[in-house]
């Protein structure tokens, strides 16, 4: 035992499931587990925390601190007045993802050069 080798963490390689059934299985599994998680993380930083995902067979299911619902329109109106804000300070709209997609794919460039 005093020997024994311990991987500790490892990178897992992120693989499609092939087959159908087991997919389904694999996320039935987990569903909940996922739901526990959210929960947790919910009630250690006391925000509101909501989780949605469909299923492989495309059915939708959603857990949240409160109502799916609230959170997400809750985020919608703080994305609205942001936008709002942008505007009045005469910032261009929609211009500012645009501007993070373009720094996320020159970074790897310079990395590359190097």
């Amino acid at each position: 035992m005093e020997n024994e080798i311990k991987k500790g963490k490892q990178k897992i390689d992120l693989n499609l499931i092939e087959s159908e059934r087991a997919r389904a299985i694999s996320f039935s599994k987990r569903k909940e587990t996922l739901f526990q998680d959210a929960e947790n993380l919910g009630n250690q930083s006391r925000d509101e925390v909501g989780v949605m995902f469909f299923s492989p067979g495309g059915k939708p299911f959603s857990c949240g601190s409160t109502s799916i619902e609230d959170i997400i329109d809750k985020f919608l109106k703080g994305k609205l007045e942001d936008r709002q804000r942008d505007h009045a300070e005469g910032k261009p709209i929609g211009f500012e993802e645009l501007a993070d997609l373009h720094k996320e794919f020159k970074m790897p460039n310079e990395k590359e050069r190097r």
